[in-house]
């Protein structure tokens, strides 16, 4: 096992690297800009480096700053976290030509799934059904009208290295394609330095359904989660299992994503994410990385994903998680900040089955420059019904003051009758706001 880890990462993320890291006796190295100087994964973390001022281009983005403070440090290995260049093939390509272990997948497989249209290719080499759609990026707008056409609107046009809702645009008609493909073009150039863009038939109100994955010596799946509550394609709440997935379903996607995971040799943690229409579900892509919404999962198979993640990485070990039970049912609200601010008071949820992963504290300078997620309330329970009933109860106590939160909208999710019901899709929330705005 390693000694000494460098967090290529900040907040929530980071300070959930450093308290595994703690109880497997790891040393860790914090980074940070000067912004984050006050935050909590540096005061937690045995050492920490500044790496540049407050924009992440001049900071958290600068791969060679990284690598320096870990090789300066006498770190290992390097975890990459989330975001920033999690999935970045030429960051870990320079973090494994310095001697270092990267926690994640080898750069060539990062390469490979990053690129949506392989990866498309490689699932169906697996037997895993794909949306129609383009077999490779769309080279012009007679090209992108020719596939439109052939698929049938509506369609969306993403970008092939994208992610995040990012380079996504959705046509509905003909007379809308050619400013769309531009836009999600700029937007897929200016995002991730590659406009290549793809088209797919478009689902109006699929499930947004992923398996998670750790892979080693062998490969476990830790279940699925569904991650259908979206706004803007951001991801506000997740659930493990999915209300929309039977015992077949999970057997067949399960199956599929084993056999691309294993003949990949992947390492690390990973997720593999469908859309799901009634009784079918389709590929859209791989997260080559620890997720966010990865504490559901945690909660279900009783398993600690970074320290499964890490045993997979530096020993190739997966030993741990060898057919993990799954039981109850897990969910994750995600708290963002609506406006910039300093914590005033902070009161965190309690009691039996309640989870709160945050780098919060009273005084913490909330500011604009990052992410806006500050916190996730994760809960437990036997079944569903009372998961639903815990949130609401934990929520309730969750008070955040200094700081404009989306607290109450995601407590009116919880309440709403339709997300009770567990009978819904990516569309849910859409909904919800029109349906807002004609009562206003």
């Amino acid at each position: 096992m390693i000694k000494r880890l460098l967090i290529a990462n900040r907040g929530e993320i980071a300070v959930r690297i450093i308290r595994t890291c703690g109880e497997m006796g790891i040393e860790t190295v914090a980074v940070y800009s000067t912004a984050d100087r006050d935050s909590l994964h540096v005061r937690l973390a045995d050492q920490a480096v500044c790496i540049g001022p407050p924009p992440s281009a001049q900071s958290y983005l600068v791969r060679n700053n990284l690598i320096m403070a870990a090789l300066n440090t006498g770190c290992e290995a390097v975890h990459p976290g989330v975001g920033f260049l999690s999935e970045n093939a030429e960051f870990a390509r320079m973090v494994r030509d310095r001697g270092l272990i990267f926690i994640g997948p080898d750069p060539e497989v990062i390469e490979l799934l990053g690129d949506k249209v392989k990866a498309r290719l490689t699932a169906k080499r697996f037997g895993l059904p794909v949306t129609p759609g383009t077999e490779g990026a769309v080279a012009g707008e007679d090209a992108a009208k020719k596939a439109a056409a052939d698929l049938g609107y509506p369609v969306i046009i993403k970008a092939a290295s994208g992610g995040g809702g990012k380079g996504m645009r959705i046509v509905r008609s003909p007379s809308e394609l050619g400013s769309n493909l531009s836009l999600a073009k700029a937007e897929a150039e200016a995002n991730f330095s590659d406009g290549s863009v793809y088209i797919e038939r478009y689902l109006e109100n699929p499930r947004h359904v992923e398996l998670q994955i750790i892979a080693g010596s062998s490969v476990a799946v830790l279940g699925e989660r569904d991650c259908s509550v979206q706004q803007n394609h951001q991801k506000l709440i997740e659930e493990s299992p999915s209300p929309g997935v039977d015992l077949k379903m999970r057997k067949r996607m399960t199956r599929g994503a084993v056999k691309m995971f294993r003949e990949l040799g992947y390492r690390g943690a990973g997720t593999i994410e469908f859309l799901v229409e009634g009784n079918s579900f389709y590929f859209m892509e791989v997260n080559a990385r620890v997720q966010v919404e990865h504490p559901v999962s945690e909660m279900v198979s009783g398993t600690d994903i970074i320290r499964a993640q890490l045993l997979a990485c530096t020993g190739n070990r997966t030993d741990e998680i060898k057919n993990p039970r799954l039981e109850g049912w897990a969910m994750e609200c995600r708290i963002n900040a609506l406006s910039p601010g300093t914590v005033s008071r902070l009161e965190i949820p309690g009691g039996p089955g309640v989870r709160f992963d945050s780098f919060l504290y009273r005084g913490y300078a909330v500011l604009p420059y990052y992410d806006a997620m500050m916190a996730k309330l994760i809960v437990h329970a036997p079944d569903r019904e009372r998961a639903l009933r815990r949130m609401e109860r934990a929520l309730g106590e969750l008070v955040i003051e200094g700081v404009k939160t989306n607290r109450e909208q995601q407590l009116r999710i919880i309440k709403d009758p339709v997300f009770r019901s567990g009978n819904f899709g990516t569309s849910y929330y859409q909904n919800i706001e029109k349906e807002t705005k004609h009562v206003e």
